[in-house]
């Protein structure tokens, strides 16, 4: 099945335009399907299509064809069932996050898409938007639902440059994000200020006690914009990222709520937005989330109803229209500032700016990167971004971290999707008397060279549970200096020694 799928992919401009004449012929004898039957051709169209698109393009028959938007690959052979991908836990050699051995089909799909491209098949929206499945139609004929369709949507599933529903949030139709709104918080005010901000990591701690997070806390009084809250990181449990938004909210820090759509249906997710901004949580980063099978209990169900994408335009659509996904208005509607992951260096790189873009259109008003430590790579994608005008559109933060010894920082660089490390660097480390000295070292150099790379407007700063590391990079890196307002100290060492 593989071997036929990539055959295919290498042919796709070929099965594009087979597929396009298909369809006008299925629309074509529309009359005649209506005459006969919904429930009589479902028999018919399921038993001619389920076993050739199974076979040429390994389809799932989630009855939302989108084969041909993505290369002539079903995207939905992804193990997280992602609508909108790749996801940025792409490896090195373009193999999947969640099965090593098999090829991301995300990675299948941007080559198929070239080829596409390449080869005349028809007009292609690289990484077009997608809505999330409607799991009523499992099991039921895309092309059966193309042809009865007709002459209702000028722009249908089936076609090749389907953009999503018009009215679907953050369909390309739409206009972006307000700019006109007062601040969300003091990390939009900052960012908009044209300040260099600083944000940082802290993981929520293995207990129910609020005072462990308060006394990590206190290292990043004075010194960091915003506190990022991770939702379950590695997919594994921890305090609730929400319960421990609103406990640092409550000390008086500015969290960023992060979100995943792993654990959460598109009704959890949608209810958790509306609590946060209920408790003042108005930072949201909205990722997909690492596959349960990197965490301690891999026996767990995976969600993914939605992806971060979806997530986003969802989250937007509540806050801009003050409408959940069905359609039924809010009373009142959130007031959020939403940002998004990004992962440029992961394969395949020549997609990564165009996901981006289709992240900003979809509501991202902030980006945090993977770990940044080769700098020529990244004034390269910065350059990009830049000529795209992205860095107008939303603010790029930078991923930073120290590294600990030359053997971590070689683990990092072959198991870490996106993480490229130099051999320079590498070189510096295992010469170096104290490794985890010169690795913070290198952490502040680099934090001095990121702030004056055009387009970047702050740095994220991410060691896990080194809170105090942090702080120290932070004050010695000066970056700082100069701002018109920096973080305010709040005294979180005497709340934390109460």
């Amino acid at each position: 099945m593989v071997a036929i799928r990539q055959w295919v992919v290498r042919r796709a401009w070929a099965f594009a335009r087979l597929y396009r004449v298909i369809e006008r012929l299925v629309v074509a004898l529309a009359p005649a399907w209506r005459w006969l039957g919904r429930r009589r051709m479902e028999v018919v169209f399921g038993a001619v299509e389920r076993p050739l698109k199974g076979l040429l393009f390994d389809c799932r028959m989630c009855g939302q064809c989108m084969v041909a938007q993505n290369g002539m690959v079903c995207p939905m052979v992804c193990p997280k069932s992602l609508r909108n991908g790749p996801c940025g836990g792409v490896r090195a050699d373009g193999g999947c996050e969640v099965d090593p051995a098999m090829a991301c089909v995300w990675v299948e799909g941007w080559a198929g898409q070239r080829a596409m491209r390449a080869g005349g098949g028809g007009p292609v929206q690289a990484l077009a938007f997608q809505p999330p499945l409607d799991y009523r139609r499992a099991g039921r004929s895309a092309w059966l639902e193309v042809a009865l369709a007709a002459g209702e949507q000028p722009d249908r599933p089936g076609s090749p440059d389907w953009p999503g529903p018009p009215d679907w949030p953050g369909s390309p139709d739409r206009p972006g994000p307000p700019d006109t709104r007062c601040p969300s918080g003091p990390l939009e005010a900052a960012l908009r200020r044209g300040d260099f901000v600083v944000t940082a990591e802290l993981s929520p701690p293995d207990s129910a006690d609020p005072d462990e997070i308060a006394r990590r806390a206190v290292y990043f009084d004075g010194l960091v914009d915003a506190i990022n809250v991770p939702d379950g990181s590695g997919a594994n449990c921890h305090m609730s990222s929400l319960a421990s938004s609103k406990i640092l909210l409550d000390l008086g820090c500015a969290p960023v709520m992060q979100f995943t759509c792993r654990d959460r249906n598109r009704i959890a997710l949608q209810g958790d937005i509306l609590g946060a901004a209920a408790l003042g949580v108005v930072n949201l980063l909205c990722l997909s989330g690492d596959a349960v099978s990197a965490g301690d209990q891999p026996e767990a169900k995976p969600v993914f109803d939605l992806d971060s994408l979806s997530l986003l335009a969802a989250a937007r659509g509540m806050r801009d229209d003050g409408r959940f996904l069905s359609g039924r208005p809010l009373s009142c509607p959130p007031q959020l500032f939403l940002g998004a992951a990004s992962n440029p260096f992961a394969p395949p790189t020549d997609a990564r700016l165009v996901r981006l873009e289709r992240k900003i259109e979809a509501g991202a008003q902030f980006i945090q990167t993977q770990f940044c430590f080769d700098l020529d790579a990244l004034r390269r994608f910065m350059a990009a971004v830049c000529a795209r005008g992205l860095d107008q559109r939303a603010f790029i933060l930078v991923g930073i971290g120290p590294l600990v010894s030359a053997r971590s920082a070689r683990w990092m660089r072959a198991h870490v999707p996106g993480v490229s490390i130099p051999d320079a660097l590498i070189d510096r480390l295992e010469q170096a008397g104290d490794p985890r000295a010169e690795g913070r070292k290198i952490c502040i150099e680099m934090i001095r060279e990121i702030r004056h790379i055009e387009g970047v407007s702050g740095v994220h700063l991410m060691i896990h549970k080194h809170e105090r590391l942090v702080s120290q990079i932070i004050a010695r890196a000066g970056v700082l200096e100069g701002r018109r307002e920096p973080p305010r100290r709040l005294g979180l060492a005497a709340v934390a020694n109460a």
